[in-house]
Parts: structure tokens; C-alpha cells; sequence
């Protein structure tokens, strides 16, 4: 055990905490935290229609929905306003956070970021209709400008379509937008910027301190999105998704993804070093995108595009915390002779069943603790395969709801698959597994309190 520790110390540990001081990863994961109340907004929009119109409608409700309808409405434009533009609010963070994380002006920051995003997806938007176009439909179109029309389909240049503003274009949003905001601050550093008197306001000097950088950095992303379709004839930001995000979102689809990185969060918590936080980019980037498109297609009544999202570890692994540690908690409390342990649990219990485990995890201590160090790994890496391919077996519906982090376990789990009882209880089992796999470790500890409480003979 001794040796394994010593191992993670030495090795694993020192990249965690590079991981976690490198500075743009930080302003990765701080843009994605930043979104989260946009994120819940949309998703709680999503799951009120689902209440008011999506069952009631299967059920033959139809009076009820119609007396929902202008909640419905509200529920529609609270959408439109949220994840169906959630690439915007993200380039936005995203450019604000990695400027202030390097000592720049945030707000220049945003403004950069968004401009590079808006740069670098496509203005072509197509439609596909439902019924057939006449002659004389086709060429009215056509001479008012649409770029090409056929039997049921319409092209239109210069517009932004909303599955271009989306989750979909996510990558796009941190590619140009880390590219223009550092050269942005690079310039800015280097002090290439037009200097003010001291007389002038201040939001008029810093308009002008940021004159040079803005401009210079966004024609450098222009001049970019300008080679690359003329050598391709692609749009850059539509094969980023191609190429990089898609291929990603794939890959967190597989059993291999999923266990390490929940392997990952569980070792570098042992060692103090939040897990989640560190790992953020990679949890955020791969799964909070298949998430929304979840949420996306539910509300769209289409078929569920991804089946592990970034809400499944929460679901069925991280109840009570990194860990899944309001099991150890009931564990001690109705098994642990040791009243220190027992003290630490009555108080860490409350916030457990909201999901905050920093009182157990530093006050049991559960970090850097030899004794918890396996149950604290195995336990959630055996809820993670359980879950994985359950859920890839269809027995349970996949995540389709941003439900915030601090809903109770089980609830949680419930609520996030569209009230599916089948995955409240998945939850309930994997919490009864792991209850069985820390026990033993609970009772270790407890005789191991008792021996040293002894007096000695």
C-alpha cells in the first residue's frame, strides 16, 4: 500500500498540480462554471415542456396543454435565450476569464473571443421543408437572394443559424477564441498600444490601450478563416467540429474515457487536489457538450444522441461527493466505534447530501488517509463500469437534464433522466455497492481506533 502511495506521490501527483497552475486550463474550466446558470435555466425550460406538453400530450391531455400554453411559450423563449445559444455565452467567459488570468482587461478579452467565434462559423444556413416548392416559389427566392433553392430545401448566405450558436460549435469558441485573446494579451504585455494622458477618463484610456491588440489579433483570426476556405472551401469552424470536437465526443463514449477519468478525479482528490477542478477542461469539453445536444434533442422529441454525458457521474458515481462518500458517512455512523470518526460524520452528513464533501474529505481526513485510499478508488470505479454499461444497455435512460449538482443522490439521478424510475434506482444500487465496499475499510479503522486508545500494559 505503502509503495503504491509513494508511487502517486512521485509521479501522478506532480502532473496533477501542473494540471491545475496551468493558467488557460484554469480560465477553460472557469468559462464553463461561468455558464452554469444559463446552462440550469435552459435545462429546467426543457423539462417544465416535458411536464406541461410532452406527457400530457401522450396521455391525450390536451385541455391541460392548452391552458399550459403560455408557460410553454415562456418556457420556449427562456430556450432560445440560453443553451440554444450556449457557444456565445461561452466564448464570452471563456475570452473573459483567460484574459484576467493573465493580468489583462477581462471585458477586452470577451469582446476579442466573440468577435473570433462569430468570424469563424458558417453564415450558411439550410432548411429543409416539409412540403414541395412551386416554380414560381423556387424563383422568388432565388431573386430575393437565397443562394440555393431545390424541390423541399432552401440555402441562405449571411445568416447565423442557431445550430451553428450552439454546443455544436463549442470547439470552435475555444480554438479561435484562445487564439485571438493570446495575441491580445501578448500584445497587450509588450505594450504595443496607444497611450492616453492622464486627463482622459479611464474607460476612454483603456478603449484606446485595447485599440491595437483588438484589431491586430482579430484580422490575424480573419486573415486564418480567409486561407483556410480558400485552400478547402470549408467554413474553419465546421471542420473543427468535423475533425476535432465530434471525434472527442465519440471517444468519451467509450468505457476507457469514461473509467479514467473518473479514476483520475478519485487519485488526485486522495492526494488533496480537487479532482473535478483539475480535470474540468476534459469533463466539461467532451461531456457537457453531448449533455446539451441531449437536452437539445429532448426537446426537439428526436432520439438521444449520446448515452454518457457529463451529468451521469453525478448520477450514478459522485453521490455525496468525489467518492460517492455519503455512503462512508451512513457506514460510520451505524458501524464506527470510533467517536472522532462518529463526530466528524454527524457533522459532514447535512452538506453530504447536498454533494459537498469537503468537510469528510479533509476533516475525517479522507486525503492522504492509507486506510480509505482503496475504497475511496474502487468504489467509484466500480460504480463507473456498472453505470456505464447499464446505461449503454438501454436499461436506463440516458442524462437529458442539467439538474445542479447539489440536488440530493437519487433525486438527482431521477430528475436528470426525465423522471426515469429505473435510474434513481441504479443510483440506490450503486450506492448499496459501495456502502458494502467501504464497510470493511470502516470497521478497520474502527478497531484500529480502539487499539490505540488502549492504555498501555
Amino acid at each position: 500500500m505503502q509503495a503504491i502511495m509513494n508511487w502517486l506521490e512521485k509521479y501522478v501527483v506532480p502532473i496533477a498540480i501542473k494540471i491545475g497552475s496551468v493558467r488557460w486550463l484554469v480560465a477553460l474550466r472557469d468559462g464553463f462554471i461561468s455558464t452554469m446558470p444559463l446552462t440550469m435555466a435552459g435545462s429546467l425550460a426543457t423539462l417544465l415542456n416535458a411536464l406541461l406538453q410532452t406527457y400530457p400530450t401522450q396521455w391525450g391531455w390536451t385541455g391541460f396543454v392548452n391552458a399550459m400554453a403560455p408557460v410553454i411559450a415562456i418556457d420556449g423563449f427562456v430556450w432560445n435565450g440560453t443553451l440554444a445559444i450556449f457557444a456565445v455565452f461561452f466564448a464570452v467567459m471563456w475570452g473573459y476569464h483567460l484574459a484576467e488570468n493573465y493580468k489583462a482587461d477581462g471585458l477586452g478579452g470577451a469582446l476579442v473571443s466573440l468577435s473570433a467565434f462569430f468570424m469563424s462559423v458558417n453564415t450558411t444556413t439550410s432548411l429543409t421543408l416539409t412540403k414541395s416548392l412551386s416554380k414560381g416559389a423556387q424563383k422568388i427566392l432565388t431573386d430575393a437572394g437565397a443562394t440555393a433553392v431545390a424541390d423541399k430545401s432552401v440555402t441562405v448566405g449571411g445568416v447565423f443559424a442557431m445550430g451553428q450558436l450552439n454546443s455544436a460549435s463549442l470547439f470552435t469558441a475555444m480554438i479561435f477564441g484562445g487564439i485571438s485573446v493570446s495575441i491580445y494579451i501578448w500584445l497587450l504585455h509588450k505594450d504595443i498600444t496607444i497611450k492616453m494622458p492622464d486627463s482622459v477618463p479611464p474607460a476612454v484610456a483603456k478603449a484606446f490601450t485595447n485599440l491595437i491588440p483588438s484589431i491586430a489579433s482579430l484580422y490575424i483570426v480573419g486573415i486564418i478563416n480567409y486561407i483556410f476556405n480558400q485552400v478547402t472551401g470549408q467554413v474553419f469552424g465546421d471542420w473543427l467540429n468535423a475533425t476535432i470536437q465530434a471525434p472527442l465526443m465519440k471517444a468519451g463514449q467509450g468505457a476507457g474515457m469514461v473509467i479514467l477519468v473518473s479514476l483520475l478525479v478519485q487519485i488526485f482528490w486522495f492526494f488533496g487536489i480537487h479532482g473535478p477542478n483539475v480535470l474540468g477542461p476534459v469533463l466539461e469539453s467532451i461531456w457537457t457538450p453531448a449533455q446539451n445536444m441531449n437536452i437539445e434533442a429532448m426537446k426537439n422529441h428526436t432520439a438521444l444522441p449520446y448515452k454518457w454525458v457529463r451529468g451521469s457521474f453525478d448520477a450514478y458515481i459522485w453521490f455525496g461527493g468525489s467518492g460517492g462518500t455519503i455512503v462512508l458517512l451512513a457506514a460510520i455512523l451505524i458501524f464506527s466505534k470510533r467517536a472522532d470518526e462518529k463526530a466528524v460524520a454527524k457533522l459532514a452528513f447535512a452538506p453530504g447530501l447536498f454533494n459537498i464533501n469537503e468537510p469528510v474529505m479533509f476533516g475525517l481526513p479522507i486525503v492522504l488517509n492509507a486506510i480509505y485510499f482503496i475504497p475511496f478508488v474502487v468504489a467509484p470505479l466500480v460504480n463507473t463500469i456498472i453505470a456505464y454499461f447499464v446505461t449503454q444497455a438501454g436499461w436506463v435512460s440516458p442524462v437529458q437534464v442539467a439538474v445542479p449538482w447539489i440536488t440530493p443522490p437519487v433525486l438527482l439521478a431521477w430528475m436528470a433522466t426525465n423522471f426515469d424510475f429505473r435510474a434513481a434506482l441504479l443510483a440506490l444500487v450503486n450506492m448499496v455497492i459501495a456502502f458494502f465496499i467501504w464497510l470493511p475499510f470502516v470497521l478497520a479503522s474502527s478497531r484500529m481506533g480502539a487499539e490505540a486508545e488502549e492504555p498501555a500494559k
